[in-house]
């Protein structure tokens, strides 16, 4: 593959328009691609900073073979690629002179584009501690015996414990950004449903989101249960109640990453019905 054959844009219904047959052909490996492009269609370009979003397919004979995105503050997001089309993208990005801050993507891609761009521009990758591993959900198989209690979802009058327990979730998994009333419409946890699994007192102990349905595909994320209330099937119940709502909501795929580091909550989803697709990395430059 040629540089030139990656076609550009900062415009997303144009990206869309050229590339959403092909990332909606695999929903599962492009959940990345569907996700961020639908929320910068629905957000605006503008809400994610002054440097515009840029969005990029690969394109020969008329056909699509692959894609990326780049948001502020310059991370790529990159659908599965071969080394060579992944050394076409670096050098197609050398050119421009904006270095990526960062590639998240499958395993093989994410290293194959790190090692061309260190070939490329002599920046040194440094592959991120957390990996995780992408799962699909087969036959649903929620837990027996469920434990005591029920699910229940959240709506717009519960908008003080969803930032609660989304500000819990992201200090528990280290990310940085700073969750209130002022900063929730541009988080990434906004565009969301969320359920609670509530004791029979209606004690709420454990929370599961879901993005919308994209592509045919819905993506359970995120799941959370306070340390000191682990070990007692919260996370199964509600996990497996919002996969259920995701099937019932039409989706053909539903999916969610783990982190490969925690033994139990891949055995968890795996019990549940997931089954591994791919695994993820991250390299920062």
């Amino acid at each position: 593959m040629r540089p030139d054959d990656w076609y550009l844009t900062e415009n997303v219904d144009d990206f869309l328009a050229r590339a959403g047959d092909f990332l909606r052909s695999r929903p599962g490996p492009h959940v990345m691609q569907l996700t961020w492009a639908e929320r910068v269609r629905t957000r605006g370009a503008e809400s994610f900073g002054a440097e515009a979003p840029l969005f990029g397919s690969l394109e020969r004979a008329g056909e699509v073979h692959g894609t990326f995105y780049r948001l502020p503050p310059g991370r790529l997001g990159l659908s599965p690629l071969s080394p060579g089309q992944a050394d076409s993208l670096a050098a197609r990005l050398a050119a421009l002179g904006q270095p990526p801050a960062g590639v998240s993507a499958d395993h093989d891609t994410a290293t194959a584009f790190a090692e061309a761009w260190q070939r490329r521009t002599g920046a040194t990758p440094r592959l991120r501690d957390t990996r995780v591993r992408l799962y699909r959900l087969g036959t649903l198989t929620p837990p027996a015996p469920m434990p005591a209690g029920r699910a229940r979802v959240l709506g717009e009058r519960d908008l003080d414990e969803v930032i609660f327990w989304c500000a819990e979730f992201a200090r528990a998994v280290g990310e940085a950004a700073p969750l209130d009333a002022d900063s929730w419409a541009g988080s990434r946890f906004a565009d969301k449903r969320y359920t609670l699994w509530e004791t029979p007192g209606g004690t709420p102990v454990s929370v599961a989101g879901m993005n919308p349905l994209i592509g045919g595909q819905i993506q359970v994320d995120i799941v959370y249960t306070p340390a000191h209330l682990r070990g007692r099937g919260y996370a199964g119940a509600v996990t497996a109640e919002v996969s259920r709502v995701a099937l019932a909501a039409g989706a053909r795929d539903v999916v969610l990453f783990a982190d490969r580091s925690n033994p139990t909550s891949n055995a968890l989803y795996q019990r549940l019905g997931y089954r591994g697709v791919s695994d993820w990395s991250g390299y920062d430059f």
